[in-house]
């Protein structure tokens, strides 16, 4: 095995994460670790190609650790993935639905799937992770006590699946970036194509009135659609705000450029960071077709 051909994630294997790396990457070994910064430092390290990681879920909501490691991390942001969160509830070979008593998970996962919960009467387990769940129950091997994880963790620590997709939101997507030591800009798309660009990038703006609202004026006036807008304190100084932003567009294109441009006028000085530039993932406008938007 080549590091060229390993990808890291955070977690145990069978984690969500894991599955998510060998969707995309079925060709790499996955290299699980304990932290999101051995995550990081796996690639800055070269003991990895890439790295993927989680950033936001459509009912979780943002994995706020990750922005705040994207800007000092070290790397740059290549692609993105959305993968389907279906959970599985897990237990031993020779287990029955009516024989359970209890289930573990993360408090997340958990709190995703209630509905099953409350319907089988089980008393639910917060646990540090999914597949460590997983692997707990593995080891007890006792038919009253489940897990919730995934397909891949029912594989690796050889669980049966008693229950399928429990998850209560049909829509549980999660979010993940794709990293790399080194940029991939991808060339600016060829007109009549459809192909999207998405660029992420972070900043902070001086601390005077009407601070933000100039910052973005330039994204307003040059047509630039802004599909993400986060902020998060910095330093642990409640006046240091830092914002993380994705928009549509390459910077290369005269709008995107113009607009950063003036985003760098009104930032506090040298604040501005692009962490990558990536072809926009197809599920994004899947998505908005789906829900009717425009």
């Amino acid at each position: 095995m080549t590091t060229s051909n390993v990808i890291a994630f955070q977690g145990l294997p069978g984690a969500y994460s894991d599955l998510s790396c060998r969707t995309v990457f079925p060709e790499m070994t996955t290299l699980p670790c304990a932290t999101f910064e051995d995550a990081f430092a796996a690639v800055r390290e070269g003991r990895a190609a890439l790295a993927m990681i989680p950033v936001e879920n459509s009912i979780a909501g943002r994995v706020a650790d990750n922005h705040h490691l994207l800007p000092e991390g070290g790397l740059h942001i290549i692609g993105e993935h959305f993968q389907r969160v279906n959970h599985q509830l897990l237990a031993p070979k020779g287990a029955t639905l009516a024989g359970l008593k209890t289930v573990r998970s993360h408090i997340q996962a958990l709190s995703q799937c209630r509905n099953m919960t409350r319907e089988l009467g089980l008393t639910a387990i917060s646990h540090a992770d999914t597949a460590g769940a997983a692997a707990e129950i593995a080891k007890l091997g006792d038919p009253q006590h489940a897990a919730i994880a995934s397909s891949l963790a029912a594989d690796i620590y050889g669980l049966d699946i008693l229950k399928g997709g429990i998850e209560d939101a049909e829509h549980n997507t999660t979010r993940f970036l794709i990293l790399s030591r080194e940029p991939k800009t991808p060339p600016l798309p060829a007109e009549g194509t459809g192909a999207k660009i998405i660029t992420t990038f972070v900043f902070r703006v001086r601390s005077v009135p009407a601070a933000l609202y100039k910052a973005l004026g330039g994204f307003a006036t040059n047509g630039i659609n802004m599909t993400k807008l986060e902020s998060y304190m910095v330093g642990g100084h409640f006046t240091q705000t830092q914002f993380y932003a994705d928009v549509e567009g390459h910077p290369e294109e005269r709008s995107l450029r113009l607009a950063l441009e003036e985003l760098a006028f009104f930032a506090r000085a040298g604040e501005v960071k692009i962490l990558g530039v990536y072809p926009a993932n197809p599920f994004r406008y899947q998505e908005s077709q789906r829900i009717g938007e425009d």
